[in-house]
């Protein structure tokens, strides 16, 4: 008979395993991004939708 006990404690030790990885990845892309060069003076843009009749 199969042991469906020891498939769920595999299969949420791999999804830990997974979230880990995904977590690891995020703060290093953040601490990169932060590290970065720094923006220049940002511009805003105003894009009116075609279909609105704003004025």
């Amino acid at each position: 008979m199969t042991d469906y006990k020891k498939m769920y404690f595999q299969l949420a030790a791999k999804v830990a395993d997974a979230m880990d990885i995904l977590l690891k990845a995020q703060r290093e892309g953040e601490k990169e991004f932060m590290d970065g060069e720094p923006f220049p003076e940002g511009k805003v843009m105003v894009i009116q939708d075609e279909g609105c009749e704003c004025e």
